[in-house]
């Protein structure tokens, strides 16, 4: 009942004070951003607070679309047309979302890096991999350090990651006395963090379309994939809590609640505490391998081995497709004269389209990897499409995600919310402390709600328009676009109910509320180092170079300074 009378008040300010749409043109964002004033806020502001209040993304982002959708066919305080016309331009948000060539391709790559995926883990190809990586841990030291390489090595899927590397090396962790707490940190802080920066992942598909989406609403016309990889440097609680890990392996130290669980495994051998209820993974996925079959490293490194192959050769000749037909007679010359050179090559991935790029590579991959799977006996062909397509199913929730969040874009920027923000706030906000702000929003919000994914839907709109009012700068742009991502996956990494927490500690098989009691304090110093080191020198345009370096050293003095040590 909270949550009704949640939304029903956020609608009754909508009745209250909407005043009468002009058309509803995206063109005329600017205009309506005048008539309506501060209530262009109402969409992200119904987004946002329903998203704390139920826990409930989708429903938040549909509401969101939906309260846009009213005021612009409310036509004054017609509340039927209002409702009625709302609800038909709320479909036709979505229908055109989906009909967006763009946006079709990068969710049907979504989807078919999930069947591919669910293959893989269905013949046991990550499971070989990290078996035969187990092999080499003889210490609490060495244990830690090759379950921090085998997360890195599963870059594709958070999902897989959890769900593969803590059942694979809890063995051999409480073996070496090494906490569970431990184990559930290195597991989840190399599942978002990684897969929201490897270069092809299940989450490229959602962070390019966002990008792309909000290109285009300041006018720029560049290729969203190499925006993407642009922001990579940026993603700085990304990179640091990878270096977090390998400062507290490298020096055994420990601080907070991490130090009491590490110390009580290393004198006790008790990697679990006397209070502990401890999560079960066994259940958490169908896509286990049949227990008779003999995992093979090739049945992992061909498919995704493909999939990479693939995508790379596809960016270089759909981009130089795609120069060669244009009318650019510089590039041109460059792609004819030296077609393997540096320049060609950045020059055609920048050209390309990322969205049928990899869309083709994970079809291919998959095709690849049911081959595999039937040729080698390991699946049967009924059995093997089943499990692709329940791959498939599995991120569903992930199209339904990008369409809603494609819509609520759609609708702000015909209300010219993105202009009235920049209107009240471009005198008001420092440059350089933008940045800051963007990333603290994510990770409150992504606390929250406890997911990364929505938060990004609800913020990126917002923040590349009012970045550019700031500063036209396409690097100031770029910065904050990373600050989006990164302070989304902060705050999902925090989060007790986000999914990659939850399945964290049962890979791993820890209690829940230790594990994130213990992951909270080190993640947190961490981002507070990306701020201070990375996100304010960023904004004050300090280069990169003496911008990673210098956090990265604040990482390791942190552990080294607070940190305790542990037996090795």
């Amino acid at each position: 009942m909270r949550y009704l009378r949640g939304i029903f008040l956020l609608f009754t300010l909508v009745l209250l004070f909407c005043q009468p749409a002009l058309a509803a043109d995206s063109s005329l964002g600017s205009v309506n951003a005048a008539r309506f004033g501060m209530l262009t806020l109402i969409p992200p502001f119904v987004a946002i607070v329903l998203a704390f209040i139920t826990k409930n993304v989708i429903l938040s982002l549909l509401l969101g679309v939906f309260s846009g959708a009213f005021m612009l066919e409310s036509k004054g305080f017609n509340v039927y047309n209002g409702f009625v016309d709302g609800f038909l331009r709320l479909s036709n948000e979505i229908l055109m979302s989906l009909a967006d060539p763009w946006n079709a391709g990068i969710i049907l790559q979504c989807l078919a890096i999930g069947g591919l995926i669910a293959l893989v883990s269905k013949m046991g190809g990550a499971k070989a991999i990290a078996d035969a990586l187990a092999k080499k841990a003889k210490s609490p030291r060495s244990s830690q350090f090759v379950t921090w390489l085998l997360g890195l090595l599963i870059f594709f899927d958070d999902y897989a990651n959890s769900l593969t590397v803590g059942p694979i090396m809890r063995p051999v962790t409480d073996k070496m006395n090494v906490s569970r707490e431990k184990l559930a940190f290195i597991i989840d802080a190399t599942a978002a963090p990684i897969a929201g920066i490897a270069l092809i992942s299940t989450w490229v598909a959602y962070e390019v379309g966002l990008i792309r989406d909000g290109l285009q609403g300041i006018g720029y016309n560049l290729n969203a994939y190499g925006v993407f990889v642009e922001t990579v440097p940026y993603r700085f609680y990304n990179i640091l809590i990878l270096v977090f890990i390998l400062a507290t392996i490298w020096f055994m130290r420990e601080f907070g609640p991490m130090y009491k669980a590490e110390h009580r495994a290393r004198t006790t051998g008790k990697v679990l505490s006397d209070t502990a209820k401890p999560m079960v993974a066994d259940e958490a996925t169908e896509l286990k391998p049949d227990p008779n079959i003999i995992p093979s490293i090739w049945d992992a490194i061909i498919p995704i081995g493909t999939l990479i192959v693939a995508a790379f050769l596809g960016f270089y000749f759909n981009g130089y497709n795609s120069i060669m037909d244009g009318d650019n007679a510089k590039l041109i010359s460059i792609l004819k004269d030296s077609p393997t050179s540096f320049v060609a090559i950045r020059e055609a991935f920048g050209a390309s389209d990322a969205s049928v790029v990899l869309f083709q590579a994970a079809l291919v991959a998959g095709i690849v990897a049911l081959a595999l799977a039937i040729g080698k006996k390991i699946l049967k062909v009924d059995e093997a499409i089943s499990t692709w397509v329940q791959g498939v199913k599995s991120l569903n929730i992930t199209a339904v995600i990008l369409l809603l969040a494609w819509s609520l874009s759609g609708i702000i920027k015909e209300l010219g919310t993105a202009a009235y923000l920049v209107s009240i706030l471009s005198d008001t906000i420092p440059i350089f402390l933008l940045p800051s702000i963007i990333f603290i929003m994510g990770s409150i919000i992504s606390f929250a709600t406890g997911t990364s994914y929505g938060t990004m839907g609800i913020l990126m709109p917002l923040c590349i328009p009012l970045a550019y009012a700031l500063s036209p700068d396409q690097s100031y742009v770029i910065l904050n676009i990373g600050s989006v991502l990164t302070g989304a996956i902060f705050g999902d990494h925090c989060s007790p109910i986000s999914d990659t927490t939850i399945l964290s500690s049962m890979g791993s098989a820890c209690d829940h509320i230790d594990h994130t009691k213990t992951q909270i304090f080190y993640a947190i110093p961490v981002a507070l180092i990306s701020i201070v080191f990375g996100y304010i020198p960023a904004g004050l345009g300090m280069p990169l170079f003496i911008i990673l370096p210098m956090s990265i050293l604040a990482v390791f003095a942190t552990v080294r300074l607070l940190g305790k040590p542990v037996a090795n």
